[in-house]
């Protein structure tokens, strides 16, 4: 078996439904498939028996304990050389597998990971978070390079099954999982690389709120990390804070100078004209 797809899940029985959908396309056939129900109240296991003649697929249910050890279940049960790890609420275009073998057979690699866009179907204000995803929790929109070196998020993470088992897999962290595997693949002396091509549909948040919690959750996985990697603190994680400081600034300095708030609404205007532009929408633009 080439690839093992590990798709751990919550309570998210559609979004495992276009997953699947969208598995059973691929041109590339050589891969398995293995859900694993993270606890849910709401079951996908009458979904993955749809695809049961479509698909190499094998369903698992199991006590809630996050998502890092959910993968780690799901792993353990799996014959793959290589490890698909992707969230549920992906969807993969038909040349994704094609895409990731391309790149292995052009250059070998331990670790790698793709980026992730925003599907036509999506909402816009899914999209508008999808685009202001790139200031905010780091994403990697189009698969540029990053300012940083690339770490594999585990929405869209491909890692060799036996580099998997020598780290031990996921640990136990509840936010920033993903980024501690990472790192313990850098440490390890292993080969990361982003592959642009093998990028997904990812519907990530779908309102403000759910976006806020996020990124809120992304600053705790950030200042743990820097508790357990000292080391992986890097100018870039300023950036954000550096930011929020400066529109509290111009924000008190309003009463003083009205022209204070000028910094601020130029740098919205631009983010709206962008957005709307590569969007194509101005309700987008806005909700960016």
């Amino acid at each position: 078996m080439r690839y093992s797809v590990i798709i751990p899940v919550y309570n998210r029985p559609d979004e495992v439904d276009e997953l699947l959908q969208s598995l059973t396309q691929q041109s590339f056939k050589d891969f398995e498939v293995i859900v694993v129900e993270d606890g849910s109240s709401i079951p996908c296991k009458p979904v993955t028996e749809k695809y049961q003649e479509l698909l190499d697929v094998h369903y698992y249910d199991k006590p809630n304990s996050g998502p890092g050890q959910t993968r780690n279940y799901g792993v353990e049960r799996s014959k793959g050389e290589y490890l698909i790890i992707l969230d549920s609420d992906c969807i993969l275009p038909e040349g994704y597998f094609l895409a990731v073998e391309e790149e292995l057979q052009h250059e070998a690699a331990d670790a790698f990971g793709g980026p992730d866009r925003a599907h036509e179907s999506f909402t816009n204000i899914q999209k508008a978070i999808n685009y202001s995803s790139f200031f905010t929790t780091g994403g990697i929109r189009g698969g540029k390079k990053k300012m940083d070196k690339f770490y594999p998020r585990s929405f869209n993470m491909g890692v060799r099954q036996e580099v998997y088992q020598a780290l031990g897999g996921f640990s136990r962290m509840r936010f920033g999982e993903d980024i501690d595997f990472s790192i313990r693949i850098f440490k390890g002396g292993y080969t990361c690389r982003l592959f642009p091509g093998a990028w997904v549909y990812h519907k990530r948040r779908t309102d403000f709120r759910k976006f806020f919690k996020q990124v809120h959750n992304s600053g705790i996985a950030r200042i743990n990390l820097y508790k357990k990697y000292p080391e992986s603190l890097k100018l870039v994680h300023l950036l954000p804070a550096a930011f929020t400081l400066g529109v509290a600034i111009f924000l008190l300095g309003t009463p003083f100078c009205p022209y204070s708030l000028l910094p601020i609404a130029l740098y919205a205007l631009l983010v709206c004209m962008d957005s709307t532009i590569r969007n194509r929408s101005l309700s987008i633009g806005l909700y960016s």
